[in-house]
């Protein structure tokens, strides 16, 4: 759910795409999120420090994207969402820190 409210944010819906009971190839899409909205549940290879350097920027941009539209009102999914998305935030600082890939799985 989390990563289809990303995709959403991005202007696409995940489950139109290659991988996700769609056709629509990755290709089609400019995000620098990609490498985290393509990434298999349970198997696949980690996202490197690069990835998490070039995904900070709009992770953080939706986050303050969202946060406007949450004062509007009150939205327990909202929340959840935007909470979600800072502790991502978070890990990905962190493995950045570290020189160490975001492990999934």
């Amino acid at each position: 759910m989390f990563r289809v409210w990303l995709a959403q944010a991005e202007g696409f819906a995940l489950p139109e795409m290659h991988g996700f009971d769609g056709d629509r190839p990755w290709s089609s899409v400019s995000t620098t999120l990609a490498p985290l909205l393509n990434h298999p549940d349970d198997d696949g290879p980690d996202l490197t420090p690069a990835q998490c350097a070039a995904m900070l920027p709009r992770l953080e941009a939706i986050i303050d994207e969202r946060q406007h539209l949450q004062h509007l009102g009150c939205d327990p999914v909202l929340e959840r969402r935007i909470d979600d998305t800072r502790q991502l935030v978070t890990v990905m600082k962190f493995c950045l820190d570290k020189d160490v890939e975001v492990i999934f799985g």
